[in-house]
């Protein structure tokens, strides 16, 4: 079976995590730190925190900015539950807008649509890996300050409705030849074991608020809130007399680990060998597809925007959710494993429950309906990428005739 996204786990992997095991560091520690450093550096954002997971490091984000109940933060539609779930965490509501026809990023329009006085945040989510168009999103909230009502000293400084990226997918993307993490006030990662840089489980939040904002000052802020409030970590401890520690507030605990660090300042190191053979079978994907009529190949690249190539996002023109379906499975029967990214989620139950409707947002059940997620990873080989090639075909025959 060919698998869908496993990690690239090998010796140098091995070894470095055995040198953290080893060092006497095993939670937040110097590898910590270093990894913090050296995401900025390469993202280009102003501070980063490492953290356990992208859900804990947007939820611990959006209750600093004040959000809470009564307030509304716009996500798409089209994505995965954790956008939602952060936002309900927070007493505020997730306000779901749907998707572009021409790819799976959120609607400019459909947001300006949804916007009102009690718009606090607007999520855009860079689904596959693909970034939204944040200078439009940027241009919106300037459009929009006349409507907007800070609750707080910080929205009052910033004096519009913040833009927090939900880029789980997108780490090493570009837009205008900016990378992802500086695309947005705040940009939250997942380093989730299926991303194109794991830590097996880990996240970071990286700020990239205006100048006015002083940043290492906030850094220094979200360290002590990701380690239930707590004044120092024990990496500050170590110092001789330095034991004495206070608590300032009820805060998470949400910290990185040094083990976690180690897997992720190796897999950072080796980043663009990484990129580049995921943009190669992209291509391969898209020459072996593009001439069949029933295909509908993924946008990856334009002229402000290239991907970080993390989900090649195949759709079958012209079929039902149980056509879909039934391509799946045949293609499973052939040994290679797929997936569908994502179910909008009206359509799970949780927000069914809410009363959020699927009807109400037909592009998204339209992408959902048709898209099978084909797998790409470092070490998948060519040969086996003409197996997945050969999967979906053989499985179209089948089911389409």
């Amino acid at each position: 079976m060919i698998p869908f996204s496993p990690p690239r786990i090998d010796q140098r992997v091995i070894d470095e995590v055995n040198a953290a095991l080893l060092s006497g560091w095993i939670t937040t520690g110097p590898r910590t730190k270093l990894f913090e450093k050296k995401i900025t550096e390469y993202t280009g954002c102003k501070t980063t925190v490492a953290v356990n997971s992208w859900t804990s490091g947007m939820e611990v984000f959006l209750r600093w900015w004040g959000i809470g109940e009564g307030d509304e933060v716009i996500i798409p539609v089209y994505t995965y539950c954790a956008s939602a779930n952060v936002v309900l965490h927070t007493g505020a509501k997730p306000v779901m807008v749907d998707i572009n026809e021409s790819d799976f990023n959120i609607s400019i329009e459909k947001i300006r649509a949804a916007i009102t006085p009690r718009t606090k945040v607007i999520m855009p989510v860079d689904i596959s890996g693909f970034p939204c168009d944040y200078d439009a999103i940027y241009k919106l909230v300037n459009e929009c300050k006349d409507q907007f009502q800070a609750n707080n000293e910080k929205q009052k400084k910033l004096g519009r409705i913040l833009i927090a990226a939900d880029a789980a997918h997108s780490f090493g993307a570009t837009y205008n030849g900016n990378m992802s993490g500086s695309l947005a006030d705040a940009t939250c990662f997942s380093f989730h074991a299926v991303k194109n840089l794991t830590t097996a489980e880990g996240g970071a939040v990286c700020l990239n608020l205006p100048d006015s904002f002083d940043h290492e000052e906030i850094y220094k802020e979200f360290c002590i809130k990701i380690l239930h409030g707590q004044s120092k970590d024990a990496l500050a401890k170590t110092v001789k007399g330095a034991w004495k520690y206070d608590v300032l507030e009820a805060g998470y605990k949400c910290n990185m680990t040094d083990i976690q660090a180690a897997i992720g300042l190796i897999e950072l190191e080796r980043y663009d060998e990484n990129l580049n053979r995921r943009k190669t079978i992209f291509e391969a994907y898209d020459s072996a597809f593009s001439t069949e009529d029933w295909a509908i190949t993924p946008t990856y690249k334009d002229a402000n925007r290239e991907t970080c190539y993390h989900l090649y996002l195949l759709r079958i023109a012209n079929v039902t959710e149980a056509q879909r379906d039934a391509i799946i499975q045949e293609i499973f029967e052939q040994d290679v494993s797929v997936n569908v990214h994502f179910q909008p989620l009206p359509l799970l139950t949780a927000y069914k429950n809410l009363g959020y409707s699927i009807d109400d947002y037909p592009q998204a059940y339209l992408k959902y309906a048709s898209e099978i997620s084909l797998p790409v990873y470092f070490n998948l080989t060519d040969e086996q990428v003409v197996t997945v090639i050969t999967a979906v075909k053989n499985a179209i025959k089948l089911v389409l005739g």
